[in-house]
């Protein structure tokens, strides 16, 4: 097992030497995602629309029973009507969807994230993944050692 500088790919202060103040701060606010976070603020990540190839994939179903709403407009869906379905199974009337997907790529119910033509967000979405595994590993590594 490797030591926390190795880890960091930091080393040891030497003899005599003096912390660098601005770098600790940007570690602090890397280690916490202050940087995503300020970024966000500005506007910069927010999700693109989604891809054209998995709007083209929504799957088209005819409701058959009564009581469904479409959760934008929330008129009731008429028995026989054909609607988009998501992956994650929401329904919704093809001129509700449609629009909304045009300008980002997720569900607005329940916020499930469509492939992107973006490849920087696609790239960004991946990290961000990794990083909530690698946290998750570590918790489990964590549990597993003091429990």
């Amino acid at each position: 097992m490797t030591d926390y500088f190795s880890e960091m790919g930091w080393r040891e202060l030497r003899d005599g030497e003096t912390p660098n103040q601005l770098l600790h701060l940007a570690r602090l606010f890397r280690d916490f995602n202050m940087f995503q976070e300020l970024n966000s603020l500005n506007g910069e990540n927010l999700p693109p629309a989604a891809s054209k190839a998995a709007i083209e994939a929504l799957e088209q179903e005819v409701i058959e029973t009564s009581g469904i709403q479409c959760p934008v407009c929330l008129k009731e869906h008429s028995i026989g009507e054909a609607v988009k379905k998501l992956p994650c199974a929401h329904k919704y009337h093809a001129e509700c969807i449609l629009p909304w997907l045009a300008k980002t790529n997720s569900c607005p119910l329940c916020r499930y994230e469509l492939p992107t033509d973006d490849d920087d967000y696609e790239a960004w979405r991946k990290e961000k993944k990794r990083a909530k595994d690698r946290e998750a590993d570590i918790e489990n590594l964590h549990n597993s050692m003091f429990s």
